[in-house]
């Protein structure tokens, strides 16, 4: 896997305010604009928020890693099939090679209750639910937040966020993160995403 350096470390300040946040979403959007089809544009989108978002000294909080685990963070979009009985992982950042379009069902755990409800998420502590799943296959993420993307009142996937360190995410990081994911489905939308979703799952992991 190719993991991020630790939160905290040459990322710059921690975001407390959604106001903080506008020049990641300007540039995102602008950049999003610019890339040759779907999955590039969101995937400025997932780019940002793996190094923006976060409690950028969570790690370094008493109990917030344990044994050998060490803090790095992953994100991309989990997007429904045209059947919606499966998402499919697209721009992702940092997941190992062989998750490249990892795919679980729609039901399954928490992306299934975003999928289900259209509400945002956020597991401060993975710890203290007993209903969390691991999907990253390396190692389980203490932290992760969810945001849905609508689009007529439909859920068409979702943007998530994950760390290894407990505590990393916070209610503020949640409330960034949902613009993030208007700004992905505006350029999803855009750049002809929903009509061309079989086409981009049929591609190969560039190299």
């Amino acid at each position: 896997m190719v993991e991020t350096p630790a939160l905290g470390t040459g990322r710059g300040a921690t975001l407390h305010t959604t106001a903080e946040a506008h020049s990641y979403l300007t540039a995102a959007l602008h950049d999003g604009l610019q890339a040759a089809g779907p999955e590039a544009a969101i995937a400025n989108v997932t780019g940002t928020v793996v190094n923006v978002l976060g409690d950028h000294q969570a790690h370094l909080k008493p109990g917030a890693l344990v044994g050998e685990e060490r803090q790095f963070s992953v994100s991309g979009f989990f997007m429904l099939s045209a059947d919606r009985s499966n998402v499919v992982m697209i721009g992702s950042q940092n997941f190992p090679t062989e998750q490249y379009r990892l795919t679980v069902k729609s039901d399954y755990a928490h992306p299934g209750q975003v999928v289900e409800s259209g509400k945002p998420l956020i597991l401060e502590n993975t710890d203290d639910d007993a209903g969390f799943r691991q999907i990253l296959k390396t190692s389980r993420m203490g932290s992760s937040i969810y945001a849905p993307m609508l689009w007529q009142g439909q859920v068409l996937g979702m943007l998530i966020c994950g760390a290894q360190a407990r505590y990393t995410y916070r209610p503020i990081d949640l409330e960034i993160l949902e613009q993030f994911a208007e700004v992905a489905l505006a350029l999803w939308l855009a750049s002809g995403g929903p009509d061309n979703l079989d086409e981009i799952l049929g591609q190969s992991r560039p190299n």
